[in-house]
């Protein structure tokens, strides 16, 4: 059984989708602490580590062979509690910094900007000793959209800042939440996002 740290209900059904259609019979629980991200981003992520480790080592408790955290801002601080629960605990953006990494240029769009130091930091670890161009921007206002859940409003800010990108050879979608802004998005440029990858790996992970 796979255990996901959300921050935000909206991802759940996302996940539970991705699953059907991609890993069928994978057992899933969800956990979503929101609270986790209001204090990531009012004290920064290592004010979370002990909340986190915390919902960690329940989700094993009660029966994950592996953790996947979807959220970007705190992901760093669930992957370093792994040794303290015991079962691998990813973070969703891993394989999409992997991905991201392997071209010279690469814009990073976020809707939190919280979210940025963290996603750039790890695109940077992906690549090694390679040196990509990163550059990331914020989506001006796609944050309170999404906290006032309009879901199609925030989506659509997202896909306008992914048209409006110039010199980028990917555009990183740094958050969960944005995945779908890549359908609406009418740009040539590869757009990745991290759910579908992210479940991918954590799926290994289990079965490994």
């Amino acid at each position: 059984m796979l255990a996901l740290l959300h921050t935000s209900p909206v991802h759940v059904p996302v996940f539970d989708a991705l699953r059907d259609r991609d890993h069928p019979g994978l057992g899933l629980r969800h956990v979503v602490d929101e609270e986790l991200l209001v204090r990531a981003v009012a004290e920064g992520p290592r004010a979370v580590a002990g909340a986190v480790e915390a919902a960690l080592a329940k989700a094993v408790a009660q029966g994950a062979h592996a953790v996947l955290c979807t959220c970007s801002t705190v992901g760093t601080v669930a992957e370093e509690c792994a040794g303290a629960v015991g079962v691998p605990v990813l973070r969703v953006d891993r394989p999409m910094a992997a991905a991201a990494a392997a071209h010279s240029s690469v814009a990073v769009l976020a809707a939190l900007a919280s979210t940025v130091e963290p996603t750039v930091a790890l695109i940077r670890q992906e690549a090694g000793e390679r040196t990509p161009r990163v550059r990331a921007h914020v989506v001006e206002g796609a944050w309170e959209l999404f906290e006032a859940g309009d879901q199609d409003g925030y989506l659509d800010a997202v896909a306008a800042a992914v048209d409006g990108v110039r010199d980028a050879e990917v555009i990183v979608l740094a958050q969960a939440s944005m995945a779908g802004a890549a359908a609406r998005a009418g740009t040539a440029v590869p757009v990745l996002a991290s759910p579908g990858p992210g479940l991918a790996a954590a799926a290994a992970a289990v079965h490994g």
